[in-house]
This record gives structure tokens, C-alpha cells and sequence, in this order.
């Protein structure tokens, strides 16, 4: 009877865990993180949080470690800018391979054009970022540049 009751406790932890974690799908969750750099509230309105339950909810498992880690950086990769003012947010799905979703993002910050494509995946838990690439840089390289 134990070992019933344990198995189920498993069971339940392993849906609150899925239930925690990734969205339902690529558009959702692209607009989710800019939902976090609005013009409202003060709590939802800071950028995409560093702690470890929003990491653990946007990001894969092999990069929601250098998310949630300290670091000084120049500006948000995400918005490519320290501060922000961002225009309507374009999301367009660009391709989709296997388990992945390439999609493209674009918006107006302070009145630059930003491009950015944010490579997804689908997984038990939902949608996830892999990585989010820049002209220039990707997410996972910039997060490790300025590590502590």
C-alpha cells in the first residue's frame, strides 16, 4: 500500500513539475516573455525575471542555469537595449524541424528595429527556449561572456 501511495506521489510531483514548465505553444510563449516588458505594473514590467522558477518555466533544462546565475551584463539580450520602449511585438513562425521551431520576432525599441529568432522546443513539458540568436550573438554566448 505504500509503495501505491509513493508511486502516485511520484506521479503528481512529475505533473506539477510539467504543469510549472513550458507553454502550449511557440506563439504563446514568445509573447509571454515580452508580456514582461510592458509600460504597467512595476512586477511585470522589469524584463524577463532571473530567478529560477520563471528559467525553469522559458527555458530548457540546459540553459536554465546561466539564466538564473549572477551576472553584469550591458543590456537585456532580450531586447537588445538596457532600457526599453518596445513597439508592437511580430512573432511569424520561420521554419519547423523535428522537435524544433524557428521563430522570428521583430519590434521597435526606443525607435531601433530589432530582429531576433528564438529557437524552441517541444518537449513532455511544452515549449521551451533553446536559444534565441542575434545578427550578431545568441542568448547561450552571451549569457556565458558575462558570467561572474
Amino acid at each position: 500500500m505504500k509503495e501505491i501511495a509513493g508511486i502516485l506521489a511520484l506521479f503528481a510531483g512529475l505533473w506539477l513539475t510539467a504543469a510549472e514548465a513550458g507553454f502550449r505553444s511557440p506563439e504563446s510563449l514568445v509573447r509571454n516573455v515580452y508580456a514582461h516588458y510592458g509600460q504597467g505594473s512595476p512586477d511585470v514590467s522589469r524584463g524577463l525575471p532571473r530567478d529560477a522558477a520563471t528559467a525553469r518555466q522559458f527555458f530548457d533544462a540546459s540553459l536554465r542555469k546561466a539564466w538564473s546565475a549572477p551576472r553584469s551584463e550591458p543590456y537585456d539580450f532580450l531586447v537588445q537595449s538596457p532600457t526599453w520602449r518596445l513597439g508592437p511585438v511580430a512573432i511569424s513562425i520561420l521554419r519547423r524541424q523535428f522537435d524544433k521551431t524557428y521563430v522570428t520576432v521583430v519590434f521597435d525599441n526606443n525607435g531601433r528595429r530589432v530582429t531576433l529568432n528564438f529557437i524552441l522546443v517541444s518537449g513532455p513539458e511544452g515549449w521551451v527556449i533553446t536559444d534565441v540568436e542575434s545578427p550578431h550573438d545568441s542568448l547561450r554566448m552571451f549569457l556565458e561572456q558575462f558570467r561572474n
